[in-house]
């Protein structure tokens, strides 16, 4: 048994340079299609203001708002504006997808939505 092992392995290390002349290599997915993958299923969506989290979580929102571009925030609005679940969820809290700062989506598929009223 180990001796057959030890020969397949022999054969694919051959064969290995010549297969890899002879094949195009599958193309790797966008690194955003893979987040996508990756990503859990919406269960639940909570919105929280900002002036509601501790002092040290609202500090690191803020770093994060000042890191992304216009642009990734115009994208997380329109994800959030193509979900009428989402949407609800913000209206109850008399919000809107222009109010979000920022978003955190956990393992088990909580929406995290840190709002950001006009003062």
């Amino acid at each position: 048994m180990k001796s057959q092992v030890i020969f397949a392995a022999a054969i694919a290390l051959a064969a290995a340079p010549a297969l890899a002349q002879t094949t195009q290599p599958a193309p790797t997915p966008a690194p955003e299609a893979q987040q996508q993958q990756q990503q859990p299923a919406i269960q639940s969506v909570n919105v929280v203001d900002i002036t509601e989290l501790p002092a040290e979580t609202q500090a690191q929102v803020e770093q994060i708002e000042e890191q992304r571009t216009e642009q990734d925030l115009q994208n997380l609005r329109d994800s959030i504006d193509a979900s009428p679940e989402i949407v609800a969820a913000l209206e109850e809290k008399g919000a809107t997808s222009e109010h979000v700062v920022a978003a955190s989506l956990s393992q088990d598929g909580a929406l995290t939505l840190v709002t950001r009223k006009p003062s």
